[in-house]
């Protein structure tokens, strides 16, 4: 189990007591496990989103994903990139500023919608590139958690046009190439990479990783200053 401090976002005594115990039950009830010290935190707090323990083991993890994420952190002023707003929404605003992160979607906006009609392609795929041409995917924490085709995208971006995103978090849930997106990005060892082998994810599971790597990095940074 790890030993890795939890640094929570709860604001409350009552809170933060109800996290310590949900943690504390995973942690009883999970069994055995393959993750790291730094890699469980990430699988316990998704696994406590959900509720679904099927998450040890099939969240899988580029062997410099999680070192690359606090790194990319603690470097300050990343931009975080996301395939819908949801994600935005569900992150925590000041703790994002505490790093100097600024998070982006595009989903909605009329030019990606109108380049998503004329091409016939979906939104998701013409809010990547909108993030490509605004240059906010160099060195950027991506999170995709609701569109396969941004996952898919992504990866054709970083195989021909060089991108390199600090750090993806590909999650996408559902029926349609939601699992052959997550299995492209798994081949692609030049970007780090979390992902959930198979159809399950979701923007909550994105937005849990995202909170479990701020809490480590939020860790690395008081273990630095002490």
């Amino acid at each position: 189990m790890s030993s890795v401090n939890t640094v929570t976002e709860q604001l409350t005594r009552a809170g933060q007591l109800i996290e310590h115990d949900s943690f504390a039950i995973i942690d009883a009830e999970v069994g055995t496990h393959a993750y790291s010290a730094e890699q469980w935190p990430i699988v316990r707090r998704m696994i406590h989103a959900n509720a679904d323990f099927e998450f040890n083991g099939l969240t899988a993890f580029h062997p410099q994903a999680v070192e690359a994420g606090i790194a990319a952190m603690l470097g300050g002023a990343a931009a975080m990139v996301a395939d819908v707003e949801m994600i935005c929404s569900g992150l925590s605003r000041p703790r994002l500023a505490h790093f100097g992160i600024q998070p982006h979607h595009f989903i909605s906006d009329p030019d990606v919608i109108a380049a998503a009609q004329l091409a016939d392609t979906t939104r998701a795929v013409q809010a990547m590139r909108k993030a490509q041409r605004l240059g906010l995917l160099e060195g950027a924490i991506v999170g995709i958690g609701n569109a396969p085709t941004a996952l898919i995208e992504l990866v054709r971006l970083i195989r021909e046009e060089g991108v390199r995103p600090a750090l993806v978090i590909g999650m996408p849930v559902g029926f349609v190439a939601a699992a052959e997106s997550k299995a492209l990005m798994a081949e692609i060892d030049a970007v780090p990479w979390i992902v959930i082998r198979g159809r399950k994810g979701g923007s909550t599971l994105v937005v849990a990783a995202l909170h479990a790597l701020l809490a480590l990095a939020e860790a690395r940074q008081k273990a630095q200053h002490e």
